[in-house]
């Protein structure tokens, strides 16, 4: 995958985010509204800047759709507490593409914002964290085939 695709990659998944954080925000409870705002505003920011590159990567960027498919109801906070989870883990691994695919700044600038991914995933999920952000679902599909390389 080159740096340009995913780039772009990232910047679906972070139209992808801003959507589900829309979602978020209308379900969660007060005592965390704040922190759910503050994800949202992380989001659209990391969005921006994800255009930009695409563009100065040469390329045209990817345009939000009106609507995402989310990976379950969210009907109350609990619901939305998850889903906030969710989506961090989600642009963990579009960021953990972008810092295998590109290098000097292009690459610490995906590095960090896998790392603030990961920290909210963490945070919202309340448990702890993962060993390496961003491969988590690339860990259990290998696990499941039979893979044993590190």
């Amino acid at each position: 995958m080159s740096a340009r695709e995913a780039a772009q990659a990232a910047l679906a998944a972070e139209h992808a985010a801003v959507y589900g954080y829309g979602v978020v925000g209308g379900r969660i409870g007060p005592e965390r509204r704040s922190e759910a705002l503050q994800a949202y505003d992380a989001h659209r920011a990391r969005r921006d800047a994800l255009a930009r590159t695409v563009r100065d990567l040469g390329g045209k960027p990817v345009a939000a759709s009106a609507a995402y498919a989310l990976p379950f109801e969210v009907t109350g906070e609990a619901g939305a507490v998850r889903l906030a989870a969710v989506l961090e883990d989600r642009m963990a691994d579009a960021w953990s593409d972008l810092v295998r695919a590109a290098g000097g700044p292009l690459r610490h600038e995906a590095a960090l914002a896998l790392r603030e991914a990961a920290v909210r995933a963490a945070r919202w999920r309340g448990d702890g964290s993962v060993a390496f952000p961003g491969l988590v679902e690339r860990a259990s599909a290998s696990a499941g085939k039979g893979n044993t390389h590190a």
